[in-house]
């Protein structure tokens, strides 16, 4: 048996035991989340070191019902007392709770098991391997690539390195015992350069991934990095005006999150989403399609089953603009009248809701270049800033910045300038959507194209 098969036993027994204590002194139901984890990050600046952090996290969560009443509560103290006030603490605080006649966990013949499982490939030990020496050596050699890119690169926000692993496991008393294990490293360089007037313009590059070897070299990455500062370098301000946007993947990634907010069945049942009874309506353009899918190989949103044990499963949640199912744990699914999609996800402290796994808006073929030199007149944008959006009219207003695109070629950078549209009105005028996604990221969307929006600027 390995270090983390170890690990992983380890948790099960622990959280086996607390269900059947919780149970033993009054619970009706009882489900324990037991984690452990140990995390690494480091931060450069100006080719010296500024932060060197490393640490080990464990949580044991508790969630028991009493009749119909629910109470969760957590500890990091896994010694016996530890364990022992926090079942006394769960079971007090079920009894002063209210009852929810929609509570409760999924009938035991949902249940998952072991050999149901599929292999996801999400942990990798070379990555719990990586020292601080050889992350610091990541970060500097990133960052000194951005410096050696281009002579206006002349501050720097840092280059940070981070790897982290983690070991979890859940049991119930509904019969349910099932461990989980992943890794994860990223590295993200920040340089800055002059502009004109004393402004100052910063811009990232970024890798991510579960495995080492997936990760892009740490140069490439300042390079790339470097490349985007200075492309905005003389940036203005466009005139007030409707126009074609074109959103880059990791901004159109930002808009994917916002739906993915408003398609979760907490959001729905709480009517606190545009998208109430709007499945089997359109709510994109009949490009796009939407899927949730937990068993992507390698992927950050990965997982076998689900926060309650349910088998995990890929959710059509938009097929040719058509809106297909919300995603749901069990909760929100009694409270809908519809059925769990294996969506549940559970905080250390031992709570449910529902989540995405990995929501991705499948690519086409046509590449991102293609899209752009199809584009007469438009907008590509490359970040936003603010909070602009309301989840339950699907009102968005952000800041935004990129380039001008003329002609189907990038021209001036912009900056400084607002964009605006319904959600519903953005995605239903998807007109085109390119090839490039990838899955640095649980929430992934390759670029795609909106026919029309305000841009407000001078």
């Amino acid at each position: 048996m390995s270090e983390v098969e170890e690990d992983a036993q380890a948790l099960v027994d622990l959280g086996r035991s607390v269900v059947e204590r919780a149970i033993e002194a009054g619970a009706d139901v009882a489900e324990a989340g037991v984690h452990n984890g140990s995390h690494l990050s480091v931060k450069v600046r100006m080719h010296e070191p500024e932060l060197v952090e490393e640490a080990g996290s464990r949580a044991l969560g508790l969630r028991v019902l009493v009749g119909q009443r629910v109470a969760s509560t957590y500890t990091s103290d896994l010694s016996e007392p530890g364990q022992r006030t926090l079942i006394e603490d769960a079971l007090e605080l079920a009894r002063l709770s209210e009852s929810d006649e929609f509570a409760g966990p999924p009938d035991p013949s949902e249940l998952s098991s072991e050999s149901q499982w599929q292999d996801l490939d999400t942990f990798d030990e070379s990555v719990s391997q990586i020292s601080a020496d050889e992350a610091l050596e990541h970060a500097l050699r990133g960052e000194r690539a951005a410096f050696d890119f281009d002579p206006r690169i002349t501050n720097s926000e840092g280059a940070s390195f981070t790897r982290a692993r983690g070991v979890s496991a859940l049991i119930t008393s509904g019969g349910f015992a099932g461990s989980d294990h992943g890794t994860f490293a990223s590295i993200v360089v920040n340089p800055v350069a002059d502009d004109e007037g004393g402004k100052k313009r910063s811009g990232y590059h970024w890798s991510a991934s579960r495995h080492y070897a997936d990760l892009e070299d740490s140069a490439a990455v300042g390079e790339e990095a470097a490349r985007r500062t200075i492309a905005q370098l003389g940036a203005k301000k466009l005139p007030t005006q409707e126009l074609a946007v074109v959103f880059d993947k990791d901004a159109a990634r930002s808009i994917l999150g916002l739906f993915a907010g408003c398609v979760l069945g907490g959001a729905i049942w709480r009517k606190s989403s545009y998208l109430v009874d709007r499945v089997g309506t359109r709510v994109a353009s009949d490009l796009v399609d939407i899927v949730d899918d937990p068993l992507l190989p390698r992927a950050p949103g990965s997982r076998a089953f689900d926060g309650e044990g349910l088998l995990s499963h890929r959710n059509v949640v938009v097929q040719n603009g058509v809106l297909k199912t919300y995603l749901m744990d069990t909760y929100c699914a009694r409270k809908l009248g519809l059925r769990s999609t294996a969506s549940a996800s559970r905080s250390p402290a031992g709570g449910i809701s529902p989540s995405t796994s990995n929501l991705v808006l499948k690519a086409s073929s046509q590449s991102r270049d293609e899209l752009i030199a199809d584009t007469k007149h438009g907008l590509y944008v490359t970040s936003m800033m603010g909070f602009g959006f309301n989840a339950v009219t699907g009102d968005f207003s952000r800041g935004a910045s990129g380039f001008l695109i003329q002609d189907g070629e990038l021209a001036d950078p912009v900056s400084e300038v607002t964009i605006s549209l319904n959600l519903d009105q953005l995605l239903q005028r998807i007109d085109a959507v390119a090839d490039d996604l990838d899955h640095r990221t649980a929430i992934a969307s390759p670029t795609f194209r909106v026919s029309s929006m305000t841009l407000a600027g001078s």
